[in-house]
């Protein structure tokens, strides 16, 4: 063969190998790939994190995560440049930019690059989140975090509040979602309460969660074994009063790990015939990030990657089955090299960045809650259990203060200044975060630099869904209810509890905030959804609107 011919057909081979494995734009993926979704979010990290944790946790081999990588994904919300997880978690759940504290709702002012601008009257409406859509459709859904299950992110995409603190809104609407699977912290926040302050993180409504909870069926775990032993979903896995302890810190034996928790929604979720939807939150590498702990974000960010492996095994036995993981933001402004490698960052090896953060065996927070108790030894427990060999000015700055919160920021600093380590901010980051997609077809990937909400708008095309069908099903508005002749009064004599009261032919149906149920005649009749309230309008499930048309 000559020459030419050799190069002609190497060339042929390699531009169909590109094209086999060349990713697409969202208006060219093909609907209806994926029977199953994963969707892993590591809250507030940024690809310095990832940079890291590799360094420092896998001695610069490739992570789980690293083969997924096809592109970036703008963060902005609808209206203003660095986002909080609310809004944020909301593009990624509904594929509506929205506004800061809202959670599920579509925004009242939408002015930035790629936002979706509501119909008049529509501002504040609930949006259908790709898990809601994935349930409408049959499937089993779940979701895993290491905050509390009514922390911003899980609750986009299981909730719709006007406001990320109101625990009593968001809790209540999760336990009327009839959702599969429910793993993480937060069981303090369903206990029975009776706070007055508006978007409190206690109840205000008086009611039981965790009473509903089992009157609705529900099985509650507490530990690692009785994690385990579960054989069948519709449970709800409460690890912690609030939110779970740090990977580094836990205790293996009782609390399980973020993998571990994916590993069993995906065991128990994976039953369901018609395929399931599971969203995992890697919580808090953003609470690290913004208290500016080196430890406990590279730590977690390690905990996340396992989890990323466990779905990747699931996925690649598993044909029909779509991972994607992708942060909300950024938080803390991490930066690997700072004021004083300004002039010798080239001759300086990776061992001077890593060496002492591989000396900890627990995070930052822990550290100083054993040294805030124990002061008397506070050089050895720093250097038991972070690796940490503190200065005289370190140790003088940590007996004056009374705060732990303090001592973490001294340990924190101290880290950081021994791995050469910049921080810009104690709060989120505006930059465009990476992507990653993995299919068994990498025709199917999702590439380029996208918005946030173009993820949401790429998983439900993959599972053949369409969201705005779904919230038009799920959230008939008071108006339109109105308008087929239905009447409607608000009851808010309890303004913590309103009531619904809908009527038709001299019938009457009555509906909760926030439950999946009406009553009339003396009987509860249930339906697929909840009934949501925004101070203003209320929208109730077409499944429901359809009984008493």
């Amino acid at each position: 063969m000559s020459k030419m011919k050799i190069k002609l057909v190497t060339l042929t081979a390699f531009l169909a190998m590109t094209a086999v494995t060349q990713g697409v734009q969202l208006k060219d993926v093909k609907p209806g790939f994926a029977k199953n979704v994963i969707f892993l979010i590591p809250d507030g990290s940024s690809s310095t994190v990832s940079t890291l944790t590799r360094a420092v946790y896998n001695d610069g081999e490739s992570l789980n995560i690293d083969e997924m990588a096809s592109g970036m994904v703008k963060t902005y919300n609808s209206d203003t440049f660095i986002a909080d997880s609310a809004p944020a978690g909301t593009a990624l759940a509904t594929g509506w930019k929205t506004q800061d504290k809202l959670i599920g709702v579509k925004p009242k002012a939408a002015t930035l690059n790629g936002a979706r601008v509501p119909e008049v009257g529509d501002e504040l409406a609930p949006a259908a989140s790709v898990l809601e859509a994935a349930k409408l459709d049959g499937k089993a859904v779940g979701i895993v975090a290491t905050s509390e299950v009514l922390h911003a992110t899980p609750a986009d995409f299981t909730t719709h509040s006007i406001h990320r603190n109101n625990y009593s809104v968001i809790g209540e609407q999760q336990v009327h979602q009839n959702l599969n699977v429910v793993f993480g912290g937060g069981k303090s926040y369903l206990k029975k309460d009776n706070a007055t302050e508006a978007n409190s993180k206690k109840r205000t409504d008086g009611e039981d969660m965790l009473e509903s909870l089992q009157a609705n069926g529900y099985n509650i775990v507490q530990t690692l074994d009785e994690m385990k032993s579960l054989n069948k979903d519709f449970v709800w896995g409460l690890f912690a009063e609030k939110d779970m302890p740090y990977d580094l810190d836990r205790d293996k034996g009782t609390t399980p790990s973020l993998a571990e928790m994916t590993e069993k929604a995906i065991e128990l979720l994976s039953k369901d015939k018609d395929g399931f939807f599971l969203m995992v939150e890697g919580s808090k590498v953003d609470w690290a990030g913004h208290a500016n702990n080196p430890i406990a974000i590279t730590s977690e960010y390690a905990a996340f990657d396992k989890a990323v492996g466990v779905a990747l095994d699931y996925a690649k036995k598993n044909n029909d089955t779509l991972v994607v993981a992708v942060t909300d933001h950024g938080t803390g402004g991490l930066s690997i090299g700072n004021l004083k490698t300004s002039y010798n960052y080239p001759e300086l090896p990776v061992d001077v960045f890593t060496k002492d953060m591989k000396k900890a065996k627990f995070t930052e927070v822990l550290t100083a809650e054993k040294i805030s108790k124990d002061k008397a030894n506070t050089k050895s427990l720093a250097k038991e259990m972070l690796g940490l060999d503190l200065t005289t000015e370190e140790l003088n700055m940590i007996e004056k203060t009374q705060k732990t919160s303090e001592i973490e920021t001294i340990l924190g600093k101290a880290m950081s200044e021994r791995a050469h380590l910049g921080w810009t901010t104690n709060g989120h980051t505006g930059e465009d975060v990476p992507l990653y997609v993995y299919t068994s077809n990498y025709a199917n990937q999702l590439t380029g630099t996208v918005n946030n909400s173009d993820i949401a708008l790429y998983i439900a095309k993959a599972m053949n869904l369409d969201l705005d069908k779904a919230t038009d099903e799920l959230f008939v508005s008071g108006k339109k209810i109105k308008d087929m002749g239905i009447e409607l009064d608000i009851d808010s004599t309890n303004k913590f509890q309103p009531v619904f009261k809908l009527s038709k032919n001299g019938k009457q149906y009555t509906f909760h905030e926030n439950k999946n149920y009406y009553e009339t005649d003396g009987k509860k009749v249930k339906f697929n959804g909840i009934v949501v309230f925004n101070g203003k309008e209320v929208f109730i499930p077409n499944a429901a609107i359809k009984d008493i048309k």
